[in-house]
């Protein structure tokens, strides 16, 4: 175990502590919205490691198995977790429909790359991708805060905290579709690119063994 790989399991550990913040009863009689500052809190923190563990992995030139294999599965954890006990917490703006698409895309995603590498290529991270963590940042904590507040007042200025739950989670749905679209059709183009150059391959032994067997 080395240092990145100890902030990845910070951010899995983060998983139950955020669940246990937005489920417990303890937390339930905060006048003040201390459950919503303090889930809001720990998911941010949790997601600024994602970043964090990969950069220092790559800058101490200590990316492991391991880290590869515990940092998709903490994203996964994250954002599966925290969409689920959304629905719970907060379901007129997470309804159960959205958390699944929103899930489902991980799912879609981990099983394409699967088989990119079980056939010995990869799937590059498309710009959906790479913007989709600050859309579930947004969305998670606007979420998580309009169970509490619809907006809050900052001196002269309102700040919509319900519109802005409901746009970031609607934007989370469509960039999760849009970004599997993008992964499915990456995936599709080099899996077809494969079978045609297996294709040609086979089809020029074939031609090989026929001029070998031929009769002279």
């Amino acid at each position: 175990m080395n240092l990145p790989n100890y902030i990845t399991l910070s951010r899995i550990l983060a998983v139950p502590l955020l669940i246990w913040i937005l489920s417990s009863s303890r937390f339930a009689a905060g006048v003040h919205g201390e459950r919503e500052l303090l889930a809001s809190a720990v998911f941010i923190a949790a997601s600024i490691t994602d970043g964090l563990d990969g950069w220092l992995a790559r800058k101490r030139g200590q990316i492991t198995t391991l880290g590869m294999l515990l940092d998709p599965l903490a994203d996964k954890l994250l954002i599966a977790a925290s969409f689920v006990t959304l629905v719970q917490f907060n379901p007129h703006i997470v309804p159960a429909w959205m958390a699944v698409v929103i899930i489902g895309r991980e799912f879609l995603v981990s099983g394409l790359r699967s088989i990119a590498a079980s056939e010995g290529f990869t799937i590059e991270a498309s710009d959906w991708g790479k913007s989709k963590m600050v859309v579930q940042i947004v969305s998670v904590v606007a979420a998580i805060l309009n169970h509490r507040w619809l907006e809050w007042t900052i001196g002269s200025f309102v700040f919509p905290v319900d519109l802005i739950a409901r746009m970031a989670v609607w934007f989370m749905v469509l960039i999760s579709l849009a970004g599997a679209v993008d992964y499915f059709v990456a995936f599709w183009g080099k899996i077809e690119r494969r079978v045609v150059r297996s294709q040609r391959r086979a089809f020029v032994l074939s031609r090989r063994r026929k001029r070998d067997v031929a009769p002279t």
